[in-house]
């Protein structure tokens, strides 16, 4: 009897066990709801309004709310809210893929580009096959109302100093004073044949390839772009912008963006003339010749070759007096002159293609008697 009790409490634990085990890791739990897919929520729209179009720009989810990763091109709903009315669907039918860079452009109606300016708002949805979506993006808001007008008579003229950018000013009747955005575009940049090489402290950087100017008084109706190097092309284009307070936030309008002008940068201009140019005569000594040594401040162009040095007498007209190279530094021993002759000079800069520059203001000096 003994014997067969601790064979029953024996066979206890292994029931338990038996039990347990019905419950456990191996057996499947309660049905998990299938998942309605419905793709994360757009959560970077941004918008630009330029004259009448307004250019919609996000990125796309890459998973679901279940955080499934989306498969397929997904479409895309656009709407547009003015003000308290619904928001209105303005897309036609667009796909793009998880994790694109999603794009649209409205033209906007004619009711929407006239008037008092008032803010109005966009948002895209991202509906699943059954066309429920996980709620709207965040909104953003653009103007409507009357743009300014696109900028008229654009010109751009090369010139020593930069490139000389001119057009008609704009006239705003919505705001006091406007403003221009000059885009420019590099036509020609090197060509990369070779590898680049090892950047150097002192090579210049690289120019960009597209570059926004802001000239904060389109009234002016010219600007000077000085960031330009010779020996390339530009292009440049423009459009009014005016900055317009509504209900305490500050919102950019810009106007339709004018036809671009193309100009080419040739450095076909001499450089400045020399300045502060001054002759000391010294008389002279033993085994030392009477001489006017005459010295200028240096030119600061990049391309510069040297500089020529002018002398005239009395009626006589200027003679160079410099040897046919240009002089390296900016100072010049003249020993060709005569006992109690008095000698006006002057110098001239060279650049590297051979374009000399206007004379310096010229000075006079007597050279010491006998």
């Amino acid at each position: 009897m003994r014997k067969g009790h601790i064979s029953g409490l024996a066979a206890l634990p292994l029931a338990l066990a038996a039990g347990l085990s019905l419950t456990g890791c191996g057996t499947p739990g309660a049905p998990m709801p299938p998942s309605l897919n419905l793709p994360d929520p757009v959560i970077d729209l941004a918008a630009v309004r330029a004259g009448n179009q307004v250019s919609l720009t996000w990125t796309m989810p890459k998973r679901n709310t279940d955080k499934l990763l989306l498969k397929g091109d997904l479409p895309v709903w656009v709407c547009r809210k003015d003000q308290a009315e619904a928001c209105t669907r303005v897309d036609a039918n667009l796909l793009f893929a998880p994790g694109a860079s999603g794009a649209f452009t409205e033209t906007l109606p004619p009711a929407l580009t006239t008037g008092a300016l008032r803010p109005i708002t966009y948002f895209v949805e991202l509906p699943n096959r059954k066309d429920r979506s996980a709620g709207l993006s965040n909104g953003i808001v653009v103007l409507a109302g009357q743009a300014p007008a696109v900028v008229a008579n654009l010109t751009a003229e090369a010139r020593k100093d930069g490139v000389i950018l001119r057009w008609t000013p704009g006239s705003f009747d919505q705001v006091s004073q406007e403003s221009i955005r000059l885009h420019r575009k590099l036509l020609t940049p090197a060509p990369e044949t070779t590898p680049k090489p090892r950047k150097d402290l002192f090579s210049a950087p690289s120019e960009t390839q597209e570059k926004s100017l802001i000239v904060e008084s389109g009234a002016s109706g010219r600007a000077l772009d000085k960031d330009v190097r010779f020996g390339e092309a530009y292009e440049y284009s423009a459009q009014f912008i005016t900055h317009v307070d509504v209900n305490n936030h500050v919102f950019e309008l810009a106007g339709p963006t004018s036809a671009p002008v193309r100009v080419q940068v040739l450095d076909i201009f001499p450089p400045a003339a020399p300045t502060g140019l001054a002759a000391v005569a010294s008389a002279p000594g033993e085994g030392i010749e009477g001489a006017i040594d005459l010295s200028w401040q240096p030119n600061t162009e990049t391309d510069l070759a040297g500089y020529f040095v002018y002398r005239r007498e009395a009626s006589v007209g200027w003679q160079r007096i410099s040897p046919s190279q240009p002089l390296v530094g900016p100072a010049f021993h003249d020993i060709s002159i005569q006992p109690g002759h008095t000698y006006r000079y002057a110098v001239t800069a060279i650049d590297q293609g051979g374009r000399e520059s206007a004379r310096s203001a010229d000075v006079e000096e007597a050279a010491p008697g006998p």
